[in-house]
């Protein structure tokens, strides 16, 4: 998913848009993980990006999200760029 979200709104107050964005996060990661693995891999892996808009984006980890946005809506953006790839991983062994 790459997706830019807009912060500012006539109709809701920027929290409500805050817990609507990370509704919309939890559902998407939960329909990636549901999917079904390459027989070799253990589990879904995420790559996450966050930032203002896609060229200032930083890698944050997927539990991490939820801050940013946070942080987003108290630094006063008008957009918060979302992007979030799933990758089959293998667990390491011990």
């Amino acid at each position: 998913m790459k997706k830019v979200f807009p912060l500012v709104s006539e109709r809701h107050k920027p929290a409500r848009l805050a817990e609507q964005i990370k509704g919309e996060v939890k559902k998407y990661l939960k329909r990636e993980r549901n999917k079904s693995l390459p027989d070799d891999h253990d589990y879904w892996g995420f790559n996450c990006r966050s930032g203002e808009n896609p060229g200032a984006a930083e890698a944050c980890h997927e539990k991490e999200i939820g801050k940013s946005l946070d942080q987003a809506l108290a630094a006063g953006w008008s957009t918060f760029y979302l992007e979030i790839l799933a990758e089959p991983r293998k667990r390491a062994s011990k």
